[in-house]
């Protein structure tokens, strides 16, 4: 048995790299030695992704992309097709997830610079990750066909109205495929987010672990481990990621998975945060709902955006929020990594940032009110200003000492 099965790798080997590719990204792959708990959520991201793409695979399989039908094919799913709630609720619940974990990955990218020569590209890859799940979330959130999900993206839509010279209005035709959100709308935004986007997500995705293991993985003391090797050219500071961090990160999709389904069977619509009561019921163009919100994971955006009382000030601040992290490697220029040796201005700084997103995230769920606009107006020049304060703070920054190797 032992020979056959060797016989036959050597035989897919000779037709596909599949021992060299298991070998260069796990067994042989070496990662530093102290990853810890802000490490898990890469891993996260792609097993949220999986469950994603497999339960969206099965909901296809029993919704109808159209006006008249697509509630209660939702509705259908719910109640008649075996384990149909389920299913639903676990690719509702994922959209969620996905974004947490996410957020999370990012923040430790901050903390610890991972966005700093030379994994540049890494980070580069990761943020348009970021967007395009954005659109996969915003383009999905459209299918449920629902009062919030109709109002939602009615809203969202607009806002490129505001672009001026006529383009706005040509990507606002195109976007809804009609002059109002109507069927021509539901079906475009099926195709984008059951095909289009997914396969952009994938190619990102594998775009990004390649990148990532070309340059190797950063740690929390921000050590570059391929300086010191042994006579075997094996990094000091290294361990194979197979087996020791996949069994590490099977720990961390056990905690997760307890989470997610006790989320899942208990709270899926986690008090209106992850579903909305309004989506309960069918897209009405007569009749618009009290408050209109995006869901939680785009609020931080949307508080800036009303923020700024001009429409077109509005979404320039609200895209000017997104793109300016795409130029992050560059405005830090400071040659230190990791937070634990940078200097007390720069921690304050960004804890402000991380402080404000939150802020942020919650002024954006609630109904606009005089305070709350002026917060999120605080909010948003402290999103704005960590970007400006970064680059001063990190020309003349007094850092810690660095070590020659990871510590423990």
């Amino acid at each position: 048995m032992g020979k056959r099965l060797e016989s036959t790798m050597a035989w897919i080997d000779d037709r596909f790299p599949a021992t060299k590719m298991w070998e260069e990204h796990l067994s042989k792959y070496y990662a530093p030695k102290n990853f810890n708990f802000w490490y898990y959520f890469g891993s996260l991201a792609l097993l949220v992704l999986v469950i994603q793409i497999v339960t969206g695979i099965f909901l296809t399989m029993n919704y109808k992309p159209d006006g008249d039908l697509a509630f209660r094919s939702v509705e259908y799913i719910m109640r008649d097709v075996n384990w149909g709630w389920l299913i639903r609720y676990m690719h509702s619940t994922g959209a969620s997830a996905f974004f947490v974990v996410v957020y999370l990955h990012m923040f430790r990218g901050l903390m610890y610079g991972s966005y700093k020569k030379p994994r540049e590209l890494v980070w580069i890859f990761g943020m348009l990750i970021y967007l395009a799940l954005m659109a996969e979330a915003f383009m999905g959130y459209l299918l449920p066909w629902g009062q919030m999900s109709y109002w939602g993206a009615q809203v969202i839509i607009s806002l490129f109205g505001a672009i001026p010279f006529g383009i706005g209005d040509s990507i606002t035709l195109w976007l809804k495929g009609d002059y109002i959100i109507s069927d021509a709308t539901l079906n475009r935004f099926f195709a984008l987010h059951v095909i289009a986007v997914p396969l952009i997500l994938v190619f990102l995705v594998i775009a990004h672990i390649i990148a990532l293991h070309e340059v190797g993985s950063n740690n929390p003391d921000g050590v570059d481990i391929k300086k010191l090797k042994n006579e075997e050219g094996i990094p000091l500071d290294g361990i194979p990621f197979h087996p020791y961090y996949t069994v590490k990160d099977i720990v961390g999709v056990g905690v997760f998975l307890i989470v997610f389904f006790a989320v899942v069977f208990f709270a899926p619509e986690m008090g209106g945060y992850f579903l909305e009561h309004a989506n309960f019921e069918p897209a009405d163009p007569l009749k618009t709902p009290e408050h209109i919100a995006p869901v939680w994971y785009f609020t931080p955006f949307y508080a800036i955006l009303r923020a700024v009382p001009d429409k077109l000030g509005g979404v320039i601040a609200m895209g000017a929020a997104i793109v300016v992290l795409f130029f992050l490697p560059w405005i830090d220029r400071n040659g230190v990594r990791s937070i634990r040796y940078r200097s007390l201005p720069y921690k304050i700084n960004l804890t402000l940032f991380a402080v404000s997103f939150v802020v942020l995230g919650y002024f954006g769920m609630q109904a606009p009110t005089p305070v709350g606009t002026f917060v999120s107006q605080v909010c948003s020049l402290i999103y704005f200003g960590f970007f400006v304060a970064l680059f001063f703070i990190s020309r003349s920054e007094k850092t810690k000492p660095v070590p020659a190797r990871v510590t423990h």
